[in-house]
């Protein structure tokens, strides 16, 4: 518990350094970059390539500036405030950047970190684990592997029968009625 504690504290608050004003000010975006990479240390994973590719320039032109820092950025967004976590429809959550199916709302729970939360993806081989060193910790960080967008965060805190907690951002989704849900509704 202290462990969980401990993380979301640092991560609420390292969120604030990312917190984006939708602003398309050149100025304001370097600067948001300049103090990512400041906060960020390097990887010491080998990253996948993934199926569905686009240049920066197009990422930038299909997602928000918020989708974009979350998704492309590895960005956070702040607990509590963000539009999934304690939404109750009936339904999946599909990746923002490429329509991937990812998680089911059978399977989300109220973690009390203030992030939507899932014991389990709709299946393992939708998401893709990778080694996060960032913040000062070692975390795995969950990214689509259908486009390598970055989610969040899974962790060993959950409940049962997986005892995994999948701390994702509403940002880096979008969600669907089931009555909506189509076989071609993911990319």
């Amino acid at each position: 518990m202290k462990t969980l504690l401990f993380s979301t504290l640092v991560i609420a608050l390292s969120s604030l350094a990312f917190i984006s004003t939708e602003s398309n000010s050149d100025d304001h975006n370097h600067a948001d970059e300049h103090l990512y990479n400041e906060m960020k240390h390097s990887r010491t994973d080998t990253v996948p390539t993934f199926p569905y590719q686009k240049t920066e320039a197009e990422w930038k032109e299909i997602l928000s500036s918020s989708q974009y820092r979350i998704l492309r950025k590895k960005g956070t967004e702040i607990p509590y405030i963000n539009e999934y976590f304690d939404y109750k429809g009936d339904g999946i959550y599909v990746c923002a950047g490429c329509g991937q199916h990812l998680f089911d709302s059978k399977h989300k729970y109220k973690s009390g970190t203030g992030w939507p939360s899932y014991w389990k993806p709709i299946d393992d081989s939708l998401v893709v684990e990778l080694e996060d060193r960032s913040f000062f910790m070692v975390r795995t960080e969950i990214v689509c592997s259908n486009c390598g967008g970055h989610i969040g965060h899974v962790f060993d805190d959950g409940p049962q029968p997986t005892g995994l907690r999948y701390c994702m951002n509403s940002t880096a989704m979008k969600f669907v009625p089931r009555d909506e849900i189509t076989e071609t509704s993911s990319n």
